[in-house]
């Protein structure tokens, strides 16, 4: 996808860390929409859980689980949509909008595989908690930060309507 947001800024004449920002809270949606499609297929489940709200999922076992997708759904959708629309509408960096996305979605992503069921095929990779998925994480966040703290000058408004 990168490389075609690429062509596009080169063959437009815009920088490409600008359309990346533009781009970057459109993808909040399709996150959500894929977690909530992992919830009607009854997969990814989370963790065992004894909290009123778990479920059983069909191919889960006979165990109650967290709805993790529901709470990636909320958190990687609803949440990361909000603050990246909100921040891309500010005055700001060129480059912050899409740093902003990676850190909070490292984070959120990171926080959730807490209650998900690690990869079978993978299981915990070190102290009994950390997953694959947060170990991917960590390169992302470290992006994302760099991206909203390098200085870069100027701020830049955010793009107009016409």
């Amino acid at each position: 996808m990168l490389f075609a947001v690429w062509m596009y800024a080169r063959r437009t004449g815009r920088e490409f860390m600008s359309v990346v920002d533009f781009v970057a809270p459109l993808i909040p949606p399709g996150l959500f929409f894929g977690r909530i499609g992992n919830f009607i297929n009854g997969e990814l489940w989370g963790a065992p859980t004894t909290l009123p709200w778990a479920m059983e999922f069909p191919d889960g076992g006979p165990f109650p689980r967290h709805p993790s997708q529901l709470y990636e759904a909320a958190l990687e959708g609803v949440a990361l949509f909000a603050a990246v629309w909100w921040f891309s509408g500010r005055k700001r960096p060129v480059g912050a909008v899409s740093g902003l996305f990676g850190v909070l979605y490292a984070v959120f992503r990171f926080a959730v595989e807490f209650v998900r069921e690690p990869d079978p095929q993978l299981g915990y990779l070190a102290f009994g908690w950390l997953t694959m998925g947060q170990v991917l994480c960590l390169p992302l966040f470290g992006v994302g930060l760099w991206l909203l703290l390098r200085d870069r000058g100027a701020a830049e408004s955010p793009p107009s309507a016409t």
